[in-house]
This record gives C-alpha cells, sequence and structure tokens, in this order.
C-alpha cells in the first residue's frame, strides 16, 4: 500500500509530465486540500522528492499569492548529466543523496537496474563502516569513480 507521500509524488510528477514546459505552479494549500492532508505534507514531499539529485530545482514566493513551482532539469546528453552529478559530490554523499542520484541516472537510462544495484551495494552504509562524515567522504569518492568510469565508457 503507498504511503500518502507517494501519492503526492505521483501526482505532481503526472502533471509535471503533461506539461510541454515541464514546469509547474502549485499553491501548496490547493494541493493539501485535494488530498486532505496538512500543507506541510506537501513541504515535506517536496523537499524530499523533488531534489536536484533527483532532476528537480524548485522555488517558492510566500504569502497570499504565493506558490511553489518545480521544474523538471533536463541535461542535454548522458555526458552532460554525469559531469552535473559529479559536480554535485564534492561535499560528500549521504545514503539519501546516493539513492537520489542512483533514482536520476536510471531514470534517464544512463545506468540499468543491475548497475543501479551494484553501485548502492557498493555504497551502502552497511558496506562503508566508517563514522561520519568520513562515510560521506569514502561513498564520495566511489561513486565520482564509478560515475568517471561510466561517463569514459560513453566518450569511447
Amino acid at each position: 500500500m503507498r504511503n500518502i507521500s507517494d501519492i503526492i509524488e505521483g501526482y505532481l510528477k503526472a502533471i509535471i509530465e503533461k506539461e510541454q514546459t515541464g514546469t509547474i505552479e502549485i499553491k501548496r494549500n490547493e494541493v493539501a486540500e485535494k488530498f486532505q492532508c496538512v500543507p506541510s505534507q506537501i513541504n515535506y514531499v517536496i523537499k524530499t522528492r523533488f531534489t536536484a539529485e533527483r532532476g528537480y530545482a524548485v522555488e517558492s514566493k510566500r504569502g497570499g499569492g504565493g506558490y511553489i513551482r518545480i521544474f523538471r532539469v533536463q541535461a542535454n546528453s548522458r555526458k552532460d548529466l554525469i559531469d552535473h552529478v559529479l559536480g554535485g559530490l564534492q561535499e560528500g554523499v549521504s545514503q539519501t543523496m546516493a539513492l537520489d542520484v542512483v533514482y536520476r541516472l536510471i531514470e534517464a537510462e544512463v545506468i540499468s537496474e543491475r548497475e543501479s544495484r551494484l553501485i548502492l551495494a557498493a555504497v551502502d552504509r552497511t558496506t562503508i563502516r566508517q563514522p561520519l562524515p568520513d562515510r560521506d567522504d569514502i561513498r564520495a569518492r566511489i561513486m565520482e569513480a564509478m560515475l568517471l568510469t561510466l561517463l569514459y565508457e560513453q566518450l569511447e
């Protein structure tokens, strides 16, 4: 059974896919009313499911006429996407960020399901048994090495 966050995420993604521009503008209260939940639930979904690692940008305007705008960010090529992801790995990578990056690479068909399982196994917290922040740094270096390998493979 899907939870309310999954349902709201699916709804917002469906709207984004229908839009030619890949951009939607929503009012938090209206979406909350539609799903009979508190507005903070909408904030939670947007903050956790529509991240840069997953290929989205979000901007908002507060106040009575406020809105939340969600953009689907498309890379021009697989190389551009990998380069973009590599740029975000410099400060260390949390387990959640690693999941989001892998999810985006699968969605963009840069990696296969099997490759995603291998990457996630290699960077899992049970594999890298180090305290934070060392674990996040090691995870970033492993992901960087794997992505560079994919990048060079695609350039050949």
